[in-house]
């Protein structure tokens, strides 16, 4: 059967924002210009070598029926919860948070000074799975898989298994993700399957892609959302870096409060008493 590639549909460079106790970003899914994407609810990218946009970091705060992904490149984060849990995300290290029914946690720089590079992303639960316990799956660099090709292409697995069989520590069978961190020479071109029923994106770190067949131009720090298909397919224009990250749809309603994600209103207010009455604990 011949692919289907999928062509770039939309590009945006998102809004700077701020989070947090301050703490300094750009929002480019979850803002005015790209509300979601089905079933990503948020994507922020921050990078700074200044102590004094991330210092506040992201004090203690709640969240309900969705997960989130800590993606470090460069620093270091605490994380500590309701539940218990406490870890340091480092640099090529992952978080990934389902937070489920409830849970309060922090996210903290471990560092005073230096570069904090890295990326969150928030996935939608659907309603089955919304009021699930809170779980937590959490990767150092070197447990993070890593796949290399003979022309020098380099695969930082997360999730999901790419077309030569590597298959990602983060293990996710609510949405199926995929989430690829990609080092791709100049001229080089990349391949990785989708299912049809997927939405996807690209995010280019630094360098400059040509997507799909029509090779259309994705730059530096843009982010592509992808058509429909069941191939994505692009080619660096410049040595480049970036991330593919694609999911299962849900196609159900969204109510959204703050830190809650739910289908209806009537339950965006039950999260906000919940909370209230400190009944979002995580268990």
């Amino acid at each position: 059967m011949e692919k289907q590639i999928r062509e770039l549909m939309t590009i945006t460079n998102g809004i700077p924002a701020t989070d947090g106790d301050g703490v300094k970003m750009t929002r480019v899914i979850g803002s005015p210009e790209l509300n979601m994407l089905d079933p990503f609810l948020l994507f922020d990218v921050f990078e700074s070598d200044q102590a004094g946009d991330y210092i506040g970091g992201f004090p203690a705060h709640p969240h309900r029926g969705f997960e989130t992904v800590t993606y470090l490149l460069a620093g270091k984060m605490r994380h500590k919860d309701s539940a218990g849990h406490e870890g340091v995300i480092e640099a090529g290290g992952v978080q990934w948070m389902t937070a489920g029914r409830g849970v309060i946690h922090s996210e903290m720089p471990e560092q005073e000074a230096g570069l904090l590079q890295g990326f969150q992303l928030w996935i939608n639960l659907p309603a089955k799975d919304k009021l699930s316990p809170a779980a937590y799956q959490e990767y150092a660099a070197n447990e993070i898989a890593l796949e290399q090709h003979d022309n020098g292409t380099r695969i930082n697995v997360v999730s999901g298994t790419t077309n030569k069989g590597t298959i990602g520590p983060v293990v996710n069978n609510i949405t199926r993700p995929i989430y690829l961190d990609i080092n791709l020479p100049q001229d080089q071109q990349f391949e990785q399957a989708v299912t049809m029923t997927s939405n996807s994106f690209v995010f280019v770190i630094e360098g400059e892609l040509q997507v799909g067949t029509k090779k259309r131009a994705l730059a530096s720090r843009q982010l592509g959302i992808l058509r429909d298909g069941d191939t994505v397919q692009f080619t660096a224009k410049h040595q480049s870096r970036l991330l593919l990250i694609a999911a299962e749809a849900l196609n159900e309603p969204v109510a959204r409060g703050g830190p809650f994600v739910m289908n209806t209103r009537e339950e965006v207010m039950q999260a906000f008493e919940d909370y209230q009455n400190n009944q979002l604990i995580g268990v």
